[in-house]
């Protein structure tokens, strides 16, 4: 391979079909090591945008980030969730290792605020993770995600209906999830590698890769976010 290629290859923004095998990509251990093994890099996808996508809320979805949601909270970057559908339970997440002080709660007035919010956090690089549950999701305002996600080297977690799996989509790791008897069965329907031809079922019991902590009153604060016009 000539100076030049190599050179090439080595960019960040370059992705090889050989990465999911050799561990290339730069990822956070999601805490169930049977999904980490069919995950590129073993682990959620830093710089880059992860959808979930299910048939409705509450199945376990939050739980299966909360392991990922510990760890990177002890780094020194936000814990950035953007117009969730309910206001984060603060004991929850104290017990299974969320240092609350990296939380962040962001609700803007409109969808088109709740985008904008959602690409700022995800390219500034003062996020560790950035969650976001967005109306009117559309092909041009995902790229832009996922392209603010590389730029900022940031894990991006973005929450769509299970029908939205029919879509195309920028974002390099998509995951349907269908609640099972033992907790999740987890379908790939995206990765950088290869298709997954059977789901993974992932075991949500409290104590299963999650650190606890003993929550002391724990507060949250929610920002409402206005801002003067739509994302351009």
């Amino acid at each position: 391979m000539n100076a030049a290629l190599d050179s090439v290859l080595r960019h960040p923004g370059i992705w090889r079909g050989d990465q999911c095998a050799q561990g290339g990509e730069e990822a956070l251990p999601t805490g169930f090591a049977e999904l980490d093994e069919v995950l590129p890099g073993g682990g959620w996808p830093r710089g880059a945008l992860t959808e979930i996508l299910c048939a409705r809320e509450g199945i376990g979805e939050l739980r299966l980030l909360l392991p990922a949601l510990s760890r990177a909270s002890a780094q020194s970057g936000w814990l950035a969730w953007v117009a969730p559908p309910h206001v984060p339970y603060a004991p929850a997440l104290a017990v299974a290792g969320v240092d609350l002080k990296h939380l962040l709660v962001a609700q803007p007035r409109t969808a088109a605020d709740a985008w904008w919010t959602a690409e700022q956090a995800l390219r500034s690089g003062a996020c560790s993770a950035v969650l976001a549950w967005l109306r009117a999701p559309d092909e041009r305002r995902m790229r832009r995600l996922q392209l603010a996600a590389e730029t900022g080297r940031t894990w991006g977690v973005l929450f769509r209906t299970a029908a939205a799996a029919q879509e195309r989509s920028p974002a390099a790791l998509r995951l349907r999830l269908e609640a099972t008897a033992g907790g999740l069965a987890v379908h790939i329907v995206k990765r950088r590698g290869g298709q997954v031809s059977k789901p993974v079922v992932v075991n949500l019991h409290p104590a299963h890769g999650v650190r606890r902590a003993r929550p002391a009153a724990p507060q949250l604060s929610v920002v409402p976010l206005q801002r003067e016009s739509a994302l351009g």
